[in-house]
């Protein structure tokens, strides 16, 4: 059975993996000058990661109501069997 890519997983680690290397680049070209720039990309990096935690709550949770209703179905299915 071939694994499925966990999109928002790999998203979450390209977007903090591309900040780390913008703040590491900034501070090379840009020396002291670099701090609020640097500021900036970290409360981007920070505002990536919680939205993505928000999508993958909202995701388990609408998977979770969905197995829920399934199975209480299958259950007024069988009862009434």
């Amino acid at each position: 059975m071939a694994k499925r890519v966990d999109t928002l997983r790999a998203l979450a680690i390209a977007s903090q993996a591309v900040g780390f290397i913008l703040i590491i680049t900034l501070e090379t070209m840009l020396g002291d000058a670099a701090r609020p720039w640097q500021g900036v990309t970290l409360a981007v990096m920070l505002t990536a990661a919680l939205s993505i935690a928000l999508v993958r709550l909202y995701r388990r949770n609408r998977a979770r109501k969905a197995a829920a209703e399934r199975a209480r179905r299958a259950s007024e299915t069988w009862m009434s069997d």
